[in-house]
């Protein structure tokens, strides 16, 4: 038995064959033969091709026969010549099939990853936000990584080694029986040997495996929650280093300790398999040898039932574990479709309207709402932690209706948790309305395609995101035909250009992870540019300038002053001195508007919003200071 051989089977066999216990959902298999419909021609080609290379397989023993038999025995050196020729060409053969085979493996299988990561990805971006506030992250990734790479092994490994296996077991044992069926009998009494010792092992080795795969993730998310720029920040602050270290180490020393047992459980499997393989060729070998001294075996004959030995186990061991790599091959499919299955909460609309042309003005309309249950946006199997809050949320907001007209900056004030934010998600589409309409350009959004949608309302947030990538590609994320020329005029008008002019790469500076090179000023006049280069016609600023100092405020608020020039804003207002000249201020408590009016009538009115104010500006000595 080859090395190559014996690792296949211990591949097999040192599958977890617990996911043979789940059960499916219906109709997983009829779903996975769908994907399979673009590749019908490739598969039926790599199908071929799996079957003529075991038909070669067989066939070299049998010429190996006849060289001894029909020409070194008969001392015939022309058709030993003839016969050593064919053997070679049946190997340069084999070597073509092989290529072959793996050259349509690989486009069938590359070619289902592809389908199905661009698939997931695609469907998963189009969650709402609350996906991604429960899901861990890790474990999105690992469905776009080792999960479509399961399934993938479903049309490739999996299927070639069945059809294989299959094939040459029913060729070899034909052949070996034509030969001897006393031998062939021999030789098949010793596979409970064989099998028996192999499963054990194998279900040891899948166990330790596991056993690997939790500790190197145990370790994995160590390392990431400690490599990431805000992780890194609170060891430098309030970690200690020994503990960091000797914590560290213990992982690592339990994944070292795991890999030793696998290795040494492997070395015992594959010295197992040999021996008993070692076995069953001695004994051909013996009683074989016998039969040729008498007579009722000839020597080419005897060679021949060795080499088919020796092809013999492999095909058998991994044809006994089929059913699992079958069922796991499923499972990774059954895991994709999961996330495939979950629907988006926020449709594309099948009658999409066009926004009208010109500035647009804003209306909520009778507005209700409160946050899905995890079970209506998420999956259980993505969360990492305890999944007991998944009822649906309590309403948040009720009955809210209001109106910006085209141009018009409106605000919204209130204490927190008042429902401010959860109206700018609505307006900008990351939710839609449990109750009533938001309307755009009089649109019902739920009517406006996305990317129109995306093009007409401009979002920033008290947390200014950017890419690990530079200034440029930060900026070209949202219109990338922009030239340079436009990104500095963009830069200009958000007042941050002389920074990054006077960064050593310029736009060409990378901002590092999260923008965490720049300062919280600087990342939000970057955003502020980023938005202005998409020039949309509504503008949502959810508390810019809520974390900045003085200094930085001031300079944001120049910039937002550029980015409102013209736009029908709506603005959440941590410091009520920012909005004392909005055309209109909304005051929001309890999901409910309370109060609306001028920033004059407001204060006049002596309600919410007057004691908002007098909380913000009174001195330590209770006096009122002017905004």
């Amino acid at each position: 038995m080859s090395q190559h051989a014996g690792w296949m089977m211990m591949r097999s066999l040192s599958s977890d064959s617990s996911v043979k216990k789940q059960a499916l959902p219906p109709g997983t298999g009829r779903r996975v033969l769908g994907y399979a419909t673009p590749y019908t021609r490739s598969l039926l080609a790599f199908l071929v091709l799996v079957v003529a290379d075991a038909v070669v397989l067989v066939a070299t023993p049998l010429l190996l026969r006849d060289i001894v038999d029909l020409g070194v025995t008969p001392k015939d050196s022309g058709v030993v010549v003839r016969l050593s020729l064919l053997v070679g060409l049946l190997a340069l053969v084999d070597a073509g099939l092989t290529v072959w085979q793996r050259w349509y493996s690989a486009r069938i299988g590359e070619g289902l990853i592809y389908d199905l990561r661009a698939e997931v990805f695609a469907h998963v971006l189009r969650q709402p936000i609350a996906f991604f506030t429960r899901a861990q992250t890790g474990s999105l990734v690992s469905r776009l990584n080792t999960d479509v790479v399961g399934a993938q092994a479903a049309f490739t490994t999996v299927l070639s080694s069945v059809v294989s296996n299959a094939v040459s077991l029913v060729l070899i044992v034909g052949a070996m029986l034509s030969l001897s069926w006393q031998l062939t009998l021999g030789a098949l009494l010793l596979v409970p040997f064989f099998l028996v010792p192999a499963k054990l092992m194998g279900h040891r080795l899948a166990d330790l495996s596991y056993q690997q795969m939790t500790l190197n993730a145990d370790m994995g998310t160590r390392m990431t929650e400690r490599f990431n720029v805000a992780g890194a920040l609170l060891v430098k602050l309030f970690g200690n280093p020994r503990r960091e270290d000797e914590e560290y180490a213990v992982r690592a020393s339990a994944v070292r300790d795991a890999g030793v047992a696998i290795a040494i459980n492997r070395t015992f499997f594959l010295v197992g398999l040999s021996l008993v393989a070692s076995l069953a060729t001695a004994m051909v070998y013996g009683f074989g040898g016998v039969m040729a001294v008498s007579g009722g075996l000839t020597v080419g004959t005897l060679l021949a039932l060795a080499a088919l030995l020796a092809r013999l186990y492999a095909p058998l061991t991994a044809l006994s574990n089929v059913r699992v790599d079958i069922m796991t091959a499923l499972v990774s499919f059954s895991r994709v479709f999961e996330v495939l299955d979950l629907p988006p909460l926020v449709k594309e609309p099948e009658h999409p309207r066009p926004l009208p042309a010109g500035a647009l003005g804003v209306e909520l309309d009778d507005v209700s709402f409160r946050y899905p249950g995890a079970d209506e946006v998420s999956l259980a199997s993505l969360e990492a932690i305890g999944t007991g809050d998944r009822a649906a949320g309590s309403t948040v907001l009720r009955g809210v209706s209001f109106t910006a007209r085209p141009g018009e900056l409106v605000a919204l004030v209130g204490p927190s948790g008042a429902g401010k934010t959860t109206i700018t998600s609505l307006v900008a589409r990351l939710y839609d309305p449990t109750g009533g309409a938001v309307r755009l350009g009089g649109v019902d959004l739920r009517e406006v395609p996305s990317t129109d949608l995306r093009e007409a309302v401009g979002v920033v947030t008290q947390e200014a995101h950017l890419f690990h990538d530079t200034i440029r590609a930060n900026l070209a994320y949202v219109r990338p035909d922009a030239t340079e020329a436009q990104m500095r005029d963009a830069l200009r008008s958000a007042h941050v250009l002389a920074l990054v002019d006077a960064l050593p790469e310029g736009l060409d500076t990378v901002v590092g992870d999260r923008g965490h090179r720049l300062s919280g000023g600087e990342k939000q006049r970057l955003a502020i540019a980023r938005l202005l280069l998409r020039g949309p016609r509504v503008v949502v600023l959810d508390e810019a300038t809520a974390h900045l100092d003085s200094e930085s405020e001031a300079a944001v608020q120049r910039a937002l002053d550029a980015a409102l020039d013209g736009r029908t804003a709506l603005v959440i207002a941590h410091r009520l001195s920012t909005v004392r000249g909005a055309d209109q201020i909304l005051v929001v408590d309890g999901g409910r508007i309370v109060e609306r009016g001028t920033h004059a009538e407001l204060l006049a009115r002596g309600g919410l919003y007057a004691d908002l104010h007098e909380t913000q500006f009174a001195d330590p000595q209770g006096i009122v200071t002017a905004p």
